[in-house]
């Protein structure tokens, strides 16, 4: 067995929940196949050196004794069959249970992040951001309340955020029908916003910068997509898109969903966000009846979490 010995190395306890999730070896099915030669563990912890460290393919240490062909053979295969997309579906379900949620959410929170695209990205897919100034792709991301990613798309840097939009917005309808409201900036406003309501029945709100703001600040839900954003720029694979193909960039970013969905797993559940009465607004009185579990919290005691 392997010695576990770099941070993006898959723990036991880790490892016992990833395992069950991935597809069955091609020899264990009707169709038959070649039983497969290398431990998946160790083809799990390569694809997530990196990811997490951004080396090229080639460079994958010698010590995960797999070829650098075969796991990127696995990176590919998964990624193509959609089974990737399934493991990251499920364990997002997962995690929402495991923080006492409802697994699946009704809201989600939109936003686009600009990053330069080395040589080996083609000009048919990259493009040149004019209010970043950046030369590369874009990527779209849709997070729950919890930080979360449900839907990753990477389109060209140079189309203005609402034009492609509609396609991951389009997605997300289909393959989370319950989904009911979507927080953006305001680049995400305009005709988007009757668009979605009247084709695809969603809510787009949109949460514009305060009028005396200068620089950064956190703003009402859209500091939950941003945080997501930073927990990509982790995994130095993701801090320049150094992929030909724009599935391929998809799938990395996937596989960083995973690695930290996984570890919240293993993780003791998190407590429910309270949310307390501002100071200018008066408390309810003790003797007027609460239709919450307390005070403070705003979840009613009897309904379940559904954001």
């Amino acid at each position: 067995m392997r010695e576990r010995r770099y941070p993006s190395d898959t723990t036991d306890a880790e490892w016992a929940i990833l395992e069950p999730l991935l597809p069955v070896p091609a020899c264990e099915l009707p169709r038959g196949g070649r039983p497969e030669k290398h431990p998946r563990r160790n083809v799990v912890d390569a694809i997530r050196y990196v990811n997490d460290n951004g080396c090229k393919w080639r460079a994958v240490p010698v010590d995960f004794g797999i070829p650098w062909r075969t796991v990127y053979g696995f990176f590919q295969r998964w990624r193509a069959s959609g089974d990737l997309a399934r493991i990251h579906a499920e364990l997002h379900q997962m995690v929402r249970v495991h923080d006492g949620l409802n697994p699946r959410t009704v809201a989600v929170i939109l936003d686009s992040q600009s990053v330069k695209g080395a040589e080996t990205v083609s000009q048919d897919t990259r493009g040149f951001d004019g209010g970043k100034l950046i030369n590369g792709r874009k990527r779209h991301l849709a997070v729950d309340m919890r930080g979360m990613a449900l839907s990753v798309m990477v389109t060209k840097a140079s189309p203005h955020d609402s034009i492609p939009a509609r396609d991951p917005l389009f997605r997300l309808r289909l393959t989370h029908p319950e989904l009911t409201v979507a927080w953006a900036d305001s680049a995400y406003g305009g005709t988007l916003v009757d668009w979605s309501h009247t084709f695809l029945d969603i809510t787009l709100k949109t949460v514009p910068r305060r009028k005396d703001q200068d620089g950064f600040a956190v703003l009402a839900k859209r500091w939950r997509v941003e945080r997501a954003i930073s927990w990509i720029m982790r995994a130095r694979r993701n801090v320049r898109d150094y992929e030909r193909l724009v599935s391929h960039s998809e799938a990395h970013i996937t596989w960083t969903f995973i690695t930290l969905m996984v570890r919240r797993l293993t993780r003791p559940p998190r407590p429910p966000r309270r949310h307390h009465t501002p100071p200018n607004r008066s408390r309810r009185t003790p003797t007027s009846p609460s239709p919450y579990a307390c005070g403070s919290c705003r979840t009613p005691s009897a309904s379940p979490r559904l954001l």
